[in-house]
């Protein structure tokens, strides 16, 4: 059992937590993540690891309410217990002094983004940081972003907060300014990672993405995660999560992501029901605690 220390929304349906886990904190680079499980019956999900704390034996993640397992998760409160947390897993980012490096998150990808260019940063990169979300309550991470960045941009879908537009836009901006980019790290939705990967392919604008299919434990004995990397199946898991961004089959990634997808559906709508339900009866429920 892992105690949830702090538990607090970042946003809509978004919300930041600081788990208790020393082993996990003191062995944590950026790039890895965790595999956790809410309960005994519950699936198993990858969540990657914001940040950590060794010496307060802590680790922070941000979860998206998406489906069930995510939703339940985003129900617990500080002082509640998650039943697994395992990790960390995969392989840390390659960190070092590239020079100039543009840093990409896309919703709640921002929060995988952060410690990656916190660490370029302090690596003795030049960082550019874009961000984007669909409107202005989406935006996350903002001020310490800007805070390890020697640029911050930021887009929205719906021109609500910064600049209306994608985070493409932001860095086709830079390539046809002649900004020198070194390396390009993307994370986010797989469309928009695919369309950073095409934009820097034609300038050859070395690029990692950071991806996050469908996993169950994690070490590459069950081989949910497969993925097509040049041509070859490998393990997000284990051979990643990062990989060549002009190497990745993106359209294998996005039909091997919709597999499970009616499946997650249902157990999401009947998990919604409960949920319902189980308001009603709450608010049929007087203060003196009779119907």
């Amino acid at each position: 059992m892992f105690k949830i220390i702090d538990a607090k929304f970042l946003a809509p349906a978004i919300k930041r937590f600081i788990i208790e886990a020393p082993r996990i904190a003191r062995k944590q680079k950026p790039g890895q993540f965790v595999i956790l499980r809410v309960y005994e019956e519950g699936e198993r999900i990858p969540i990657t690891i914001e940040s950590s704390d060794p010496a307060r034996g802590t680790i922070s993640i941000v979860v998206q309410s998406v489906g069930k397992t995510t939703r339940l998760l985003n129900s617990l409160q500080a002082g509640n217990h998650i039943l697994d947390v395992v990790g960390p897993l995969g392989k840390p980012s390659q960190i070092e002094n590239f020079g100039t490096v543009v840093v990409i998150g896309g919703g709640v990808g921002t929060a995988m983004a952060y410690p990656s260019a916190s660490a370029m940063k302090q690596a003795g990169n030049r960082v550019i940081t874009i961000i984007g979300a669909r409107n202005k309550e989406l935006i996350i991470l903002e001020r310490e972003l800007r805070a390890v960045s020697d640029a911050l941009l930021i887009t929205t879908d719906d021109g609500s907060y910064a600049d209306r537009g994608f985070v493409t836009d932001k860095l086709r901006q830079l390539i046809q300014n002649g900004t020198r980019i070194d390396l390009v790290l993307a994370i986010g939705p797989v469309v928009m990672m695919k369309a950073v990967a095409e934009m820097t392919r034609r300038d050859n604008i070395r690029t990692v993405v950071s991806l996050n299919p469908i996993m169950i434990d994690g070490t590459g004995m069950c081989g949910g995660c497969r993925v097509l990397v040049d041509g070859k199946s490998v393990f997000a898991c284990v051979d990643g999560p990062e990989f060549d961004a002009h190497k990745v089959d993106f359209e294998v990634l996005v039909q091997r992501a919709g597999m499970y997808r009616d499946a997650e559906q249902r157990s999401l709508a009947a998990y919604q029901e409960v949920e319902s339900k189980s308001k009603e009866e709450a608010c049929a429920i007087s203060p003196g605690g009779e119907r």
